[in-house]
């Protein structure tokens, strides 16, 4: 079995692993994840064709990055102090969500990461679409007003 094999193999064993366990919500870790090494790497790539290349920068980039997972796992903690709460106070929500708030994390962060992969893009010569950077834009401003608790 070459490198490359046994690379896709655990990744994509890591992958259905993890859409198994999580559904949906796996699916959004992992597309989080895929967009936050895409924009390192894409940013990677135009400081390099820029001759910008700092490890300075890229270590700054990876901290950044850090931060991010560290949010992440606020949020996901807070919807287990919810469903905690909410269960020994036996609230009745209107709805059923096991996570709320890390979901909307996870989707504002995915955004993001696209959104600068674009910019990384157009860094790169590639034409992007403005409609593609609209949708985008729309997208992230939706996730911040359920966020803000707006119905705009």
């Amino acid at each position: 079995m070459t490198k490359t094999s046994w690379i896709k193999g655990v990744l994509a064993l890591a992958l259905s692993t993890g859409a198994a366990l999580w559904g949906w919500y796996g699916w959004l870790i992992i597309v989080w994840v895929v967009c936050m090494a895409l924009d390192y790497a894409s940013g990677s790539i135009a400081a390099v064709k820029a001759g910008e290349w700092s490890s300075d920068i890229a270590r700054k980039g990876l901290f950044k990055k850090a931060g991010m997972v560290l949010a992440v796992a606020a949020a996901i903690i807070l919807d287990l102090l919810f469903g905690v709460v909410l269960r020994a106070s036996q609230i009745v929500l209107p709805f059923k969500a096991n996570v709320l708030v890390s979901a909307l994390v996870l989707c504002w962060y995915s955004l993001t990461e696209l959104g600068s992969m674009l910019e990384n893009a157009v860094k790169l010569g590639a034409p992007v679409p403005a409609w593609l950077k609209k949708i985008l834009k729309i997208s992230k401003d939706s996730v911040d007003s359920i966020g803000n608790g707006s119905t705009k």
